[in-house]
């Protein structure tokens, strides 16, 4: 990796403090059995606020996270989550991580350089979701997926994080923040059988606002590269 020096304000270690804080503590009162659960929280939120800087760190983060949330898809039988995060998430962060990498947006710096993609390209974009989340719907259903219309549409707001990340667009963040919303359902459904999910649920809240955060992030990051770049 590319070297580049990291710098947090004050609200974004609040951030990410609040939100260890909440996980952990959110872990142990719900009586959550598997340190995984608590480990995979704890590196995808320190992800997050790396991919709210622009820093590709947060991608190699989002790797490890994938493989980790994939494993405990699989022990609720959410196989729509473990095959999109095994599947697609951990491949195309891979991807994001050399294209993050490949465009800083100044030598030696750790920021990437923000992209805008064209009207065009964002139609292509929903048609392939469009195709994605019509196979991977009856490849759930021939799984017995459990909450099998929330997985299918979790794997539609996944493939559009996934590209938008890749492409380096500010909405990826939106796209991951509808992602975790559909993720808070899923796993409020879980919880109604198994209590110790609401320790997820919590994740997924705070990932919520966590990437509300990383796309006005990137629009800030956007106009100032932009003002930089025109000088």
């Amino acid at each position: 990796m590319k070297k580049g020096s990291f710098a947090f304000s004050k609200a974004e270690i609040a951030l990410w403090s609040g939100s260890v804080l909440l996980i952990t503590a959110s872990y142990f009162v719900f009586g959550a059995q598997s340190l995984l659960t608590l480990a995979a929280s704890l590196v995808g939120t320190t992800a997050l606020i790396f991919n709210a800087k622009g820093y590709p760190l947060g991608q190699v983060l989002m790797i490890v996270f994938s493989l980790m949330y994939g494993a405990i898809s699989l022990g609720f039988a959410y196989y729509g989550e473990m095959i999109t995060y095994l599947g697609m998430s951990a491949p195309m962060a891979v991807f994001s991580l050399v294209s993050w990498l490949r465009h800083p947006f100044e030598r030696g710096k750790a920021e990437v350089r923000v992209n805008r993609i064209s009207a065009a390209e964002a139609g292509l974009m929903f048609v392939l979701c469009a195709g994605v989340t019509a196979a991977f719907y009856f490849i759930l259903e021939a799984l017995g997926t459990a909450n099998l219309v929330p997985s299918t549409v979790s794997v539609a707001t996944s493939f559009l994080a996934a590209y938008l990340t890749f492409r380096r667009s500010p909405f990826f963040a939106l796209a991951y923040a509808a992602n975790d919303a559909v993720l808070i359902v899923l796993w409020v459904m879980a919880a109604m059988s198994d209590a110790s999910y609401v320790s997820v649920v919590v994740c997924f809240a705070a990932f919520l606002v966590n990437d509300l955060y990383g796309f006005f992030n990137w629009r800030r990051m956007q106009r100032r590269q932009s003002a930089v770049s025109a000088l």
